[in-house]
């Protein structure tokens, strides 16, 4: 954003802060409903927990491009407000929880003043411009599309308190075929391809997760990356004038899609885009960082360790169990990293984050510092939203699911690296993203012989990936309780077959059937 502009964002977000404060007042003193609070609230990036006392705010980390300077001021946060960690989310955000209204508002306001915001991070608002976490160093990389989805969000930030939209919606810049963005599962996501030498975007559109998900459909023709604005416009233009303002549970891009059949509203969004094509030059040029750091080859090996394309230069992931960073390690990471020479934090769509542009050197020193703060296999990298009893919209306790289900393992001595991390949404939300897990659960309640109780719907066999994505298979519901043990099973399974995971899924499906239907109730 040009400097004018944010100076007026700051005046405009700051004179919105004490009108907030006054509702959130009139909430707890129960002058205000639940659903008339949260409709205001979450375009502030604000939601109450499920106590309706305590609060969340959710600060927009753009793209998951975290500073040490914004990284600082959210641990000055936590120290202020007595927090014993922060929530890492599956898009690239950070949550602080269980705050008061007034601490809500004074953090806001002190952001705005910083230059961090929560505004349009919550509610119907276009969402975080999500991107491959290792974009621009990546050993797959074709380009770095970091400074794209920069843009994009900037666009979206220096307008964000004049949209009305019918509700939320994702744009995803994915820099591999690997498809960590998730563009083809999105409202509208760009892959970085190369066609004769040349630079381009592929554009998905009309993809999402939740209630009825849709995988995105490929748009044929390529774009130029300078045109990427052209298309952000056209399909907010499209959104607001096709999308549905009454039924708030079709108010998803995916649902004009489904209205109109993939090729009317392919053909729909390219005559918005002309549209806007004539309307106005938002042709943009970026600035793609350089990496020339010094690197230092490093002989360790460890599952959190990757290797980038600059020559003995190191990212290192750290997964916190459920997301859930503790302060204290935040501060670790801060202190260690900030006298490490041009080092990066990105925040991950799994929950976790990566440290960038290491030398071998430091990268060993960052294993060793993280080596207990998180995951280290794939189970423990396992993806958990916030549940019950912090979300108002949980139906189950989705991160004690999780604590249950490592020690389940840790109990039985089953250490072995065998499943592949598990996603858990605790309502259909898909916070998750549980249907393009290769295994996802989804909290509900189900009446079982006359007693409603709580289960997991169990979905098997999504992927993500360009050419390669698709939705789980939903196969039932497994009782809450059983879940650890059924995933024991299956990681026993393998292993007395002496198999990777995947291998012993595709080789022995009646067995993993027999599994299955055993727990299914």
């Amino acid at each position: 954003m040009k400097t004018l502009n944010k100076i007026l964002l700051s005046e405009v977000l700051l004179g919105e802060v004490e009108d907030f404060r006054a509702l959130g007042h009139k909430f707890l003193n129960g002058e205000t409903s639940k659903m008339d609070f949260k409709g205001s609230s979450g375009g502030m990036g604000v939601y109450a927990e499920r106590s309706c006392k305590k609060f969340m705010i959710r600060f927009r980390i753009p793209s998951g491009i975290a500073s040490i300077k914004d990284l600082k001021l959210i641990y000055d946060f936590t120290q202020r407000y007595r927090l014993d960690s922060i929530h890492l989310t599956t898009r690239q955000a950070i949550q602080l929880h269980g705050i008061t209204i007034d601490e809500v508002c004074d953090s806001m306001e002190e952001g705005i003043k910083k230059g961090l915001y929560s505004r349009g991070s919550g509610g119907n608002f276009p969402r975080n411009v999500s991107v491959s976490p290792l974009s621009g160093v990546g050993e797959k990389d074709v380009f770095d599309v970091s400074p794209y989805a920069t843009a994009v969000g900037d666009h979206f930030l220096s307008k964000v308190y004049t949209y009305k939209l019918p509700r939320k919606f994702k744009v995803a810049f994915s820099s591999n075929e690997k498809d960590e963005a998730h563009v083809t599962a999105t409202d509208l996501g760009f892959l970085a391809v190369k066609e004769n030498g040349i630079e381009y975007f592929k554009v998905y559109l009309g993809g999402g997760m939740g209630n009825n998900s849709k995988l995105s459909v490929k748009r044929e023709q390529l774009i130029k990356p300078e045109d990427i604005l052209y298309h952000v416009e056209a399909i907010t233009d499209l959104f607001i004038n096709e999308g549905d303002y009454i039924n708030k549970g079709r108010a998803r891009i995916r649902y004009i899609m489904e209205r109109m059949g993939e090729e009317k509203f392919v053909n729909c969004y390219n005559s918005y885009l002309e549209k806007v094509k004539t309307r106005e030059n938002l042709k943009i040029k970026v600035q793609t960082k350089i990496y020339d750091k010094v690197g230092i080859e490093t002989s360790m090996r460890s599952p959190r360790l990757f290797t980038q394309k600059q020559k003995g230069l190191y990212s290192v992931y750290v997964h916190p169990i459920g997301g859930q960073l503790k302060s204290e390690h935040l501060k670790l990471i801060i202190d260690k990293i900030e006298v490490m020479n041009e080092v990066e934090i990105r925040l991950a769509m799994s929950e976790g984050l990566y440290i960038r542009n290491l030398n071998g050197k430091e990268a060993e020193i960052i294993l060793e510092l993280t080596g207990k703060m998180g995951g280290n296999t794939s189970l423990e990298c396992s993806i958990a939203c916030i549940g019950v009893p912090t979300c108002q919209m949980g139906i189950l306790e989705t991160q004690r699911t999780l604590k249950d289900i490592l020690s389940y393992f840790k109990e039985n001595n089953l250490t072995k690296d065998i499943l592949p991390h598990v996603h858990i949404s605790g309502c259909p939300n898909s916070c998750s993203v549980h249907e393009i897990g290769t295994i996802g659960f989804c909290g509900k309640k189900k009446k079982v012989q006359d007693e409603l109780i709580n289960v997991f719907e169990l979905h098997f066999g999504g992927e993500i990936g360009i050419g390669k994505t698709k939705l789980g298979k939903y196969y039932g519901d497994i009782k809450e309780a059983e879940v650890p043990k059924f995933l024991f099973e299956l990681a026993s399974a393998a292993i007395n077959d002496k198999k990777d995971f995947t291998s012993w899924t595709e080789q022995n499906v009646y067995e993993l059937n027999e599994i299955i239907n055993k727990y299914i109730v």
